[in-house]
């Protein structure tokens, strides 16, 4: 009987080692929290002087290994992910959270921010050093990257919430309470209408 509780033991260890493990995406601060951080928020015209420039943000840093940032994304976001020795995503299953469109291949998804990189720098972020949007563009802690459909990343843009909300209306609270999260965390700037529409969705969280 003992030899057999252990070997039982044993299976059910072997399948939990063998299952998927997948990470956990950075969380947003509740409902409640996100409305305090929205009243802490600066409200001001957005500025784009100087002009704004991708080149302004480093992307993508290498994590570990071979593995940058966007293939980081990849694995955390993904279940069995199978990547190359380049740490290329070669396999594996996503769901988009924007739209809760599925797909097995990584070339469907872009890596997006949720907070644009354009929306940072005229909310502030034009004032940072070099260093500090780098670490902007690659934040991995804060709920800033998403693995999304490719596409829909396209028509998003550098649109804020007052311009574009995710199509998955279920996905509207999660999507707010990040934004307030990202702003709150780099003392970045909300313009009125942003402001008023992250009140609205808050309302309603």
């Amino acid at each position: 009987m003992r030899l057999l509780l252990i070997a039982l033991s044993l299976a059910v260890l072997q399948v939990a080692l063998a299952a998927p493990v997948r990470r956990a995406l950075p969380t947003p601060v509740s409902a409640s929290t996100a409305r305090t951080y929205l009243s802490e928020l600066t409200v001001a015209t957005p500025s784009n002087s100087p002009a704004y420039a991708r080149t302004e943000f480093k992307t993508w840093d290498t994590i570990s290994g071979t593995c940058d940032t966007r293939e980081t994304v990849l694995k955390r976001d993904g279940t069995n992910v199978e990547t190359d020795s380049a740490c290329k995503a070669t396999s594996g299953n996503w769901v988009s959270p924007y739209d809760n469109v599925a797909t097995t291949l990584a070339s469907d998804l872009d890596i997006d921010h949720l907070v644009p990189l354009k929306e940072a720098w005229i909310s502030g972020a034009r004032d940072w050093t070099d260093a500090q949007r780098e670490a902007f563009a690659n934040d991995l802690t804060r709920p800033q990257l998403l693995a999304v459909t490719d596409n829909l990343n396209e028509s998003k843009g550098d649109k804020d919430v007052a311009q574009w909300m995710p199509p998955l209306e279920s996905y509207h609270c999660t999507y707010v309470r990040a934004w307030v999260t990202v702003k709150h965390y780099y003392d970045l700037t909300i313009d009125s209408d942003e402001k008023t529409a992250l009140q609205k969705y808050l309302a309603d969280c």
